[in-house]
């Protein structure tokens, strides 16, 4: 513990690289330009072109038409900003799986009668403002139950998944609420030099998360508590507050989605974002972000987005099924952690479950709010200790 809590602590003022790009010089394997962040989105580009030639080849004109590409790109945006905040969240050690659950319940508040009817005497902005409102409420009681409560994500989680996607049925009593604004419609159905409202939102989102994460002191203690939270607790970060922050951004972007998917399907519904919590980690994994934690790029997660998006509509266009479609997903999540692991130790090390004592420098405390059900570090309300592969950063304040 002393080792790794002195490396952190001795850099609190300083100024360092990111830590996902110091992480694999660290272990001496997977060094190089492959291994650092811009290698690794490269990496994604080179796919993403490697798909969209395989779109052009066996659909011909069909997916190289603009129309075909803009309907790519409104189908990413609605998953492409839940995976934002899905990033934060895996990069700071924990996950949630309550997404798609919140993306429902917000759009369900946001279209009841009794909403719709303030929107018509107000403005339509208080539709957008109650589904980020009750997203952003939503992980608020995530965020609490995992730092205070000292629950682990994952069942807080997929309490909520449960329990949200209940009251989403509640109140909408299992029927679908239509939208009826129609200046809430044409202004989020709309365009703005030919590119949809919606696709511009994603940007507007994915920007501005590139900026928290990359240029901010938030985003510096989000790879600290992700890489090693004791460590980040000693160094003076508030980890379970930064916690709590982390799921309440997790479900603002909930909202958004909400909102989102309320213009493009016309609906409030119990049944929306059905999965999306499976989209989304797919994405984020897919995009580069470690699920143990302390490292990961919006960038990628754009990208891998992008990628599976763009999957989909050449199987959609080939006449394929669903269910090929599935298996290939399987497929490339699971050949993304193999690379993941290889670039971050070296090799393609498989360990016996259960064997031995915790490495040095890890601090193991049973059932704390990590990822996984026990294990994690020993700061109250940290969402994981020091893990194999992820890197510990300087926090900047």
């Amino acid at each position: 513990m002393s080792g790794s809590t002195t490396t952190t602590t001795g850099g609190a003022g300083s100024s360092t690289p990111a830590p996902e790009e110091t992480a694999p010089e660290r272990r001496g394997g997977g060094s190089g330009f492959m291994a650092g962040p811009a290698g690794r989105n490269l990496g994604l580009v080179v796919a993403l072109a490697i798909l969209c030639i395989v779109g052009v080849v066996t659909a011909g004109d069909r997916f190289a038409d603009i129309d075909n590409v803009l309907t790519i790109l409104r189908l990413a945006a609605v998953i492409g900003v839940v995976s934002v905040g899905m990033t934060f969240v895996i990069i700071g050690g924990g996950i949630d799986l309550s997404v798609g659950a919140l993306v429902a319940l917000s759009s369900v508040w946001a279209t009841t009668l009794a909403t719709q009817q303030m929107a018509e005497d107000v403005h339509w902005i208080v539709m957008v403002l109650t589904a980020i409102v009750v997203g952003s409420v939503a992980g608020l009681v995530n965020g609490l139950v995992i730092a205070y409560g000292r629950l682990a994500a994952f069942i807080a989680t997929l309490a909520m998944l449960a329990a949200a996607r209940g009251l989403a049925e509640i109140i909408a009593n299992r029927r679908t609420q239509v939208v009826r604004n129609e200046a809430f419609l044409s202004f989020f159905s709309g365009d703005v030099l030919g590119i949809p409202t919606l696709v511009i939102i994603f940007a507007l989102v994915a920007v501005a998360g590139w900026v928290l994460l990359n240029r901010t002191t938030f985003g510096r203690r989000t790879f600290a508590v992700g890489g090693n939270a004791e460590a980040a607790r000693l160094a003076g970060i508030r980890v379970q507050r930064h916690t709590v922050k982390l799921y309440v951004l997790s479900g603002l972007t909930c909202g958004i989605a909400a909102v989102m998917i309320m213009a493009r399907t016309t609906t409030g519904s119990s049944t929306h974002g059905t999965l999306y919590e499976l989209d989304a980690i797919a994405a984020v994994v897919i995009g580069g972000t470690l699920l143990i934690g302390g490292r990961g790029t919006i960038v990628g997660t754009v990208l891998g987005v992008l990628i599976f998006t763009t999957l989909g509509n050449v199987f959609t266009l080939n006449n394929l099924s669903s269910s090929a479609q599935a298996v290939a997903r399987g497929v490339i999540i699971v050949a993304a952690v193999l690379l993941q692991q290889r670039l971050a130790t070296g090799g393609f090390a498989f360990r016996r479950p259960g064997g031995g004592a915790p490495a040095a420098g890890r601090a193991v405390v049973q059932g704390s709010p990590a990822g996984a059900v026990s294990g994690g570090t020993g700061a109250d309300g940290g969402p994981g200790g020091a893990r194999p592969g992820a890197s510990s950063d300087r926090p900047g304040a």
